[in-house]
């Protein structure tokens, strides 16, 4: 048992990793790309349909996309926050650092992604498109995303813990 009061929040093994992971990456990959398309071509059935698509590939470049700049953002993270600071300044600058590496490489390759061609059109455009793109993820990971699975590893500790505590018992 960690000393951490919030250590039910967060994965304890790889298996829970990737199902932390899995739950951000699901919840990002539906509400990030609708919401950054509806921006640009308008919130319509035929956007949304087109986005379905292309929603399973997204949600392996994302996967593949957090594997490469955890470590990075981790790095950054701790950089930022002090002992002492609370878990939620923790949660906000991790998410932060996150996303915002996370967003420079998908806003290049999700527009290659959701348009089914690698141009030059997503660096050209980088400059009007990251920061509204990392915006947009921003609050859905810190807002929505990040949360729910907290709360889903609080459940599962929930029930881990309290089996655990019969056993001994």
């Amino acid at each position: 048992m960690s000393d951490n009061p919030f250590h039910t929040h967060l994965p304890r093994n790889p298996k829970e990793f990737v199902t932390f992971m899995l739950v951000i990456a699901v919840i990002s990959v539906n509400v990030i790309p609708v919401v950054i398309g509806g921006l640009t071509a308008g919130f319509t059935l035929a956007m949304w349909t087109d986005l379905l698509e292309v929603m399973p590939a997204l949600l392996v470049a994302v996967m593949a996309v957090v594997l490469l700049t955890m470590k990075p953002a981790e790095l950054l993270t701790a950089r930022l926050v002090r002992p002492g600071d609370s878990f939620r300044a923790h949660m906000i600058l991790n998410a932060l650092c996150s996303v915002l590496l996370i967003s420079l490489v998908m806003t290049v390759v999700g527009t290659w992604i959701g348009t089914r061609q690698v141009s030059t059109e997503p660096l050209k455009q980088f400059a009007h498109l990251w920061p509204r793109n990392c915006t947009i993820a921003f609050l859905v990971e810190v807002l929505l995303a990040q949360p729910v699975a907290r709360q889903v590893m609080r459940l599962h500790h929930q029930r881990v813990d309290a089996r655990a505590a019969l056993a001994v018992a």
